[in-house]
């Protein structure tokens, strides 16, 4: 991987399977854990790497900075219904926000550079 965002995505792409493994297997929770996992952006921003034009990858990273808010809303929700401990939600959440102002700061670069 050759940039920032795909390193740091596909890195916490992986944190948030082994949060989704962990919930299943030691904490027996299947519902909200199945939405974080659907909400990880790791597959998005690989995609966006091959958008056909400034506005598709624009598109994308919009598509990603909404579900990274997303999977930070069920972090807390899991965090709060005592499926996550306080230490694991730090740990996760941190990169969780590291993330979404990453894909603001791209976000708001690519509609300057389009004139947005």
């Amino acid at each position: 991987m050759n940039n920032v965002i795909q390193t740091k995505s596909y890195a916490f792409a992986i944190r948030i399977v082994n949060a989704y493994k962990f919930l299943t297997n030691d904490q027996k929770e299947y519902v909200l854990s199945k939405q974080m996992l659907r909400s990880a952006i790791g597959a998005l921003v690989a995609e966006a790497h091959h958008a056909q034009s400034s506005a598709d990858f624009l598109n994308k990273m919009n598509v990603a900075l909404k579900e990274a808010n997303e999977t930070f809303y069920w972090l807390s929700l899991l965090r709060d219904t005592d499926y996550l401990s306080e230490q694991i939600y730090k740990s996760i959440s941190i990169d969780c926000k590291e993330l979404i102002a990453l894909l603001v700061s791209i976000v708001k670069s690519v509609k300057s550079s389009l004139g947005r």
